[in-house]
């Protein structure tokens, strides 16, 4: 609480030897206590009156440190907005390592705020397609599944994920994100074309990984039946055209 001076008052002579004491202590820097004390309904009243402008104070001093907060906090989102767009910038020019470093730094910020999920997301997908574009397609798939964590459906980042996927080849897995894309968005042309390229090449490849897993069951089987004079093919693998599924039939 902050106490006004008041202006000092002119100096009179004193009538008294008393009084000459008051103004010579008065001159060496003594205060000089009041003969008489204020009523007890003014100390009462003062007392009151100071209790309330510490309680006006403290209240005053809590809504500046909460505005102080929120503004901090609006400045936190900003500079974490404005390390995006750099990003994007810098995406756009094709200086992909530098755009990852502006929306890393985007998404350092944005980890100390509430409800920022939106620009996490954002930067993750942006840091996906970074990585996209510098063929690091497990990197691209690692910031895809972040970006999803988030927000699952975010459609760009199933886009990418799928396309990263299909570039190694885990087409099973492309085709999982996009139906999942077509789910969210039933018009998504790029989804629904890649779609139709994809199950036919998810088909070659499981049937590629078939026969190589039946040439080494061969190779491993010959090892065996060889200690019997038999060889694998004395066994004839029957596909069962209802079912797709094979079964192994001995022939002598």
């Amino acid at each position: 609480m902050v106490v006004i001076e008041q202006e000092p008052e002119e100096p009179t002579r004193p009538s008294s030897p008393a009084a000459e004491e008051q103004a010579a202590a008065a001159a060496g820097g003594e205060a000089v206590r009041p003969s008489s004390s204020a009523a007890p309904e003014e100390a009462a009243a003062a007392a009151a009156s100071g209790e309330a402008s510490r309680a006006a104070e403290e209240e005053e001093e809590a809504f500046e440190d909460a505005l102080t907060d929120e503004q901090l906090r609006e400045k936190a989102r900003s500079q974490a907005n404005d390390a995006k767009a750099e990003g994007n910038k810098l995406f756009g020019a094709g200086q992909y390592e530098e755009a990852l470093s502006q929306y890393e730094m985007a998404l350092q910020i944005a980890a100390e705020l509430e409800s920022s999920e939106d620009i996490r997301a954002a930067c993750h997908s942006n840091r996906a397609v970074c990585f996209l574009k510098l063929g690091k397609h497990d990197e691209t798939i690692k910031e895809c599944t972040k970006a999803l964590e988030l927000n699952p459906t975010y459609l760009k980042a199933l886009l990418r994920r799928a396309e990263a996927h299909e570039k190694l080849e885990h087409y099973d897995e492309a085709i999982a994100d996009m139906k999942k894309a077509i789910e969210v968005d039933p018009s998504n042309q790029q989804a629904t074309r890649s779609l139709f390229r994809l199950e036919p090449l998810a088909a070659e490849k499981r049937e590629k990984m078939k026969e190589e897993m039946i040439a080494k069951l061969k190779d491993l089987g010959n090892s065996v039946l060889g200690r019997f004079g038999m060889s694998v093919d004395n066994f004839k693998a029957v596909k069962d055209p209802n079912t797709g599924s094979y079964s192994v039939q001995f022939q002598k």
